[in-house]
């Protein structure tokens, strides 16, 4: 049994009676920042800002292109994430003028994934953000960046999770950020800190551009680019057409889905998925079934194009990984595909992982020795898979993209110099991320180990 013994006058001063907030862990933290020299936040900073003006919010309309708006999914551990970002008008980033985000600010998340912090590095000129994000602008003589490694940090992380708020929807307050402690360091050791930081970020845009590349020689070769996959507000479709494939919502019948279907298998050597690779599903042991360590659970929540996260990661008991193994154990070079909530999210597994699949997530393995598997997964990733995923689950509140349908994508087999060409960019992308990843741990690990040296 694991316990703490607080004093009452304790008790008083936080105004906290939730037994979680007084775990050892978090008092030892506690205790630690407290024999170092240390300021607040709200000491250290200019400004400490989220705009909570909800009634505005709800207003906004959502466009193709325009002024990005920051969500808490876009706000990853120690960066932002614009890849999947929503936009919105010039006129509505004039009326948030509170909640602008600008170059070098800190952004921590305040709800949803509680605790997610980034600076604000190279990011365009105008950007807006939720009022679930607070913005954090400091003074001259303080890094970001060196703060940011602190936040993401084991002490900084901690401070963050204890002060969180349980509800019904679990939040934390300005009023919180503020009093959080940073520890005091010299201009030279922020430097060096905020040195290594910004490192990691450049070589995250590096694996960026070089993943961008190949996407781009990969659209260059199927000739895409000159497709008319524009929507259309009027075309006429057979009943015949509506009672073979079962449809009856309009949005399936898009002329866009035919042009780049037909397109692909008459100019580019398209086959079906289900002719090139097999296909296993998940499974789904429930909810009850999830704890907070273990064996890893992979869920579409944890994917993503680039790799599997640990955002809101679940894990199974050991017993139950036993169990389940050998059917739904992913394997090191098996492609893991979404095919609910957000389908078509394409991934190869790089190593053996101890971990079992989610019914969300569907494995593919290559039968066809002329296909390569980073790009089979790029396909699925870029327009081609993205555009069949689009067509066949719609047409529902909760996507599914069912495995009969995937076995029908129409996947363009390119030459096997171009597919080598356009795997070597895959590859060389997925280092740099890795190397960015590494110095990014590094950073909080100075900051780690200077707390702990002092």
């Amino acid at each position: 049994m694991t316990y703490s013994i607080i004093q009452k006058s304790k008790l008083e001063e936080t105004k906290r009676f939730d037994a979680e907030y007084y775990q050892p862990e978090y008092l030892a933290v506690e205790k630690k920042l407290n024999s170092i020299k240390t300021k607040t936040i709200h000491e250290v900073a200019k400004s400490v800002v989220n705009f909570g003006a909800y009634s505005l919010c709800n207003s906004i309309q959502w466009q193709d292109s325009g002024v990005p708006y920051l969500n808490v999914q876009d706000i990853k551990e120690g960066y932002i994430n614009l890849d999947d970002t929503k936009f919105i008008s010039e006129k509505v980033n004039e009326i948030l003028e509170k909640s602008k985000v600008q170059e070098g600010q800190v952004i921590l998340t305040m709800a949803g994934t509680i605790g997610n912090v980034a600076v604000a590095h190279k990011i365009p000129l105008k950007v807006n953000s939720n009022q679930a994000t607070a913005k954090i602008t400091f003074k001259k003589d303080i890094s970001p960046y060196f703060i940011t490694a602190f936040l993401n940090s084991y002490y900084g992380r901690n401070q963050i999770i204890r002060e969180i708020v349980s509800s019904v929807q679990p939040n934390i307050f300005l009023f919180q950020i503020k009093n959080f402690k940073i520890p005091v360091a010299s201009k030279n050791k922020q430097n060096e800190v905020e040195k290594i930081y910004i490192r990691g970020l450049d070589e995250l845009e590096n694996s960026k551009f070089l993943y961008s590349q190949a996407e781009n020689l990969l659209l260059d070769e199927l000739k895409i680019k000159n497709l008319d996959l524009e929507d259309k507000l009027n075309y006429v479709v057979k009943l015949s057409e509506a009672e073979k494939y079962k449809r009856e919502d309009a949005e399936y019948f898009q002329p866009k889905y035919r042009n780049l279907i037909e397109h692909l298998k008459k100019n580019c050597n398209g086959v079906l998925l289900g002719e090139i690779a097999s296909i296993k599903k998940g499974i789904e042991p429930g909810a009850d079934a999830y704890l907070d360590s273990g064996k890893q659970f992979i869920r579409v929540s944890s994917m993503s194009k680039y790799g599997i996260n640990d955002n809101d990661q679940k894990y199974l008991t050991e017993d139950l990984y036993n169990e389940l193994k050998e059917k739904h154990e992913p394997k090191k070079g098996e492609i893991l595909l979404t095919k609910d909530a957000s389908p078509g999210i394409a991934y190869v597994l790089k190593n053996n992982i101890e971990g079992i699949i989610s019914g969300g997530v569907l494995r593919l393995k290559l039968k066809n020795k002329n296909i390569e598997g980073e790009y089979l997964a790029l396909c699925l990733n870029s327009i081609v898979g993205q555009m069949h995923a689009e067509r066949d689950a719609g047409g529902s509140i909760i996507k599914h993209w069912k495995p009969e349908q995937i076995k029908n994508v129409v996947i363009p087999v390119l030459s096997k110099q171009i597919q080598q060409k356009i795997s070597s960019l895959v590859c060389e992308s997925f280092e740099k991320r890795i190397k960015a990843k590494e110095l990014l741990e590094e950073a909080k690990r100075k900051v780690e180990e200077m707390i702990e040296g002092n």
